[in-house]
């Protein structure tokens, strides 16, 4: 298993629309609607030059989030390679862990837990 690179960091904001245009003006990224069947009052993605949904805005009426929860910063996502050898990992650990086919997009969504509590979501694409 490989963790090839960031893919993207998931948002969670009380007002999408104003958070969307700060990222897209501060830094020049594309807003774009989610794949369905979000709607674009529940998820915005913001793009980047290379045509990669680097930021996910996820609307939230409490964007800090529950006690214990990582606040505003929902999770953190990586493309990863050998998806097979990550779950035996992930059992092989006793860890809990939920496998999600998003097949509007492509991908195998694994997500995951580290030990703070940080929802980690590990991406496959066709593996």
């Amino acid at each position: 298993m490989r963790v090839n690179a960031l893919d993207h960091v998931n948002i969670r904001t009380a007002d999408i629309a104003s958070s969307a245009r700060f990222y897209a003006e501060v830094f020049d990224l594309e807003i774009r609607n989610g794949p369905p069947p979000m709607t674009p009052e529940q998820v915005r993605w913001l793009y980047d030059r290379g045509g990669r949904p680097v930021i996910h805005l996820v609307q939230h009426s409490d964007a800090k989030g529950a006690p214990g929860s990582t606040g505003p910063i929902d999770h953190v996502a990586f493309n990863c390679t050998g998806k097979n050898e990550l779950i035996d990992r992930l059992k092989q650990r006793g860890a809990k862990y939920d496998v999600h086919e998003m097949t509007a997009i492509g991908r195998t969504l694994i997500f995951t837990r580290d030990p703070h509590g940080i929802m980690l979501e590990l991406n496959f694409d066709r593996d």
